[in-house]
């Protein structure tokens, strides 16, 4: 059998292999974004009613100095959330997140503010760790399936940062780059800032008839804002790794996808090579028999 004809055969068969991997990481990734998407649903009413909640205390309680809220007369040190994926094999979705968070960085640097960057999964990481670039903490392991207790932790960090004076490693401002699942096509990557705090609405369209509550506030509204602006800001954090999480599954889907169609394409073409490869050694077995028959019979006629 001729080496080019084997190795046709070889080739194919591995791109065979690679197309049952890329197929079945394909079908996982649509598996997981359903119940992806139903969690980033079902955090929405909870986020929109506490988004509400704090608009109106903060608005009753306009005159109180919060922490939280306090502008920075000079803002020295910025801190940036960087959120990725644990894995790769999800296309353009880290690299597009990460050049979102590098133009930050140099937006922030323009301003005369020294960035700490705070990075969830591994490709942030490995990012910063190939450039030798110091992060302040890291987390990963839940890119893909992110729960409340992940978010208050980072949380936790951050605020606890914020609260500090800038003299002792605090921070002024705290920026999140997440990724945000606009639809199964789309994921487009954002910026947001988190804290001095900027009360956001949700992201549901308000009825033009929808009534707004009316709040009343105990013991009073300096102390609810209190306990409303550290949940507020756990959960804007879970709404950007939910986020993330559909937008990085959704991704890997339409990588994965496309991998697969790529490996039916090269199926295909070694297939037709392998078989004109085949018929010319046909072709010449044949030309090799036709000749040896027509000279045995010169031979033949010759005695």
């Amino acid at each position: 059998m001729p080496a080019n004809l084997r190795e046709l055969r070889q080739r194919k068969s591995s791109v065979q292999t690679i197309k049952k991997v890329t197929r079945a990481m394909e079908l996982i990734a649509a598996s997981r974004i359903v119940k992806a998407q139903a969690r980033a649903q079902s955090a929405a009413p909870y986020s929109r009613e506490l988004t509400r909640a704090v608009s109106a205390v903060a608005t009753f309680a306009s005159d109180v100095d919060h922490p939280l809220t306090r502008e920075a007369e000079s803002s020295k040190r910025a801190a940036m959330l960087l959120i990725t994926s644990d894995r790769g094999l999800a296309g353009a979705y880290s690299s597009a997140v990460i050049k979102e968070g590098e133009q930050l960085n140099r937006r922030l640097t323009d301003a005369q503010l020294e960035v700490r960057p705070y990075l969830t999964g591994r490709k942030a990481g490995a990012f910063y760790k190939f450039r030798n670039r110091e992060v302040a903490q890291s987390w990963d392991g839940f890119s893909d399936s992110p729960t409340y207790a992940h978010a208050r932790e980072i949380a936790d960090v951050l605020i606890s940062d914020f609260l500090k004076p800038t003299e002792e490693g605090g921070v002024d401002e705290i920026h999140i780059v997440y990724t945000r699942f606009v639809s199964m096509l789309t994921q487009r990557p954002e910026v947001i800032r988190l804290l001095p705090l900027e009360v956001v609405e949700g992201e549901e369209p308000v009825e033009d008839d929808e009534v707004y509550p009316l709040y009343e506030f105990e013991p009073d509204a300096e102390t609810v804002l209190d306990q409303l602006l550290p949940l507020y800001v756990a959960s804007r954090i879970q709404y950007c790794l939910l986020q993330s999480a559909a937008s990085e599954l959704a991704a890997r889907q339409k990588a994965m996808k496309a991998a697969t169609d790529n490996a039916e394409q090269l199926i295909e073409s070694l297939t037709r090579e392998a078989n004109q490869a085949r018929q010319a050694e046909i072709t010449q077995e044949i030309s090799e028999i036709v000749g040896g028959a027509g000279a045995l019979a010169e031979a033949t006629q010759s005695e």
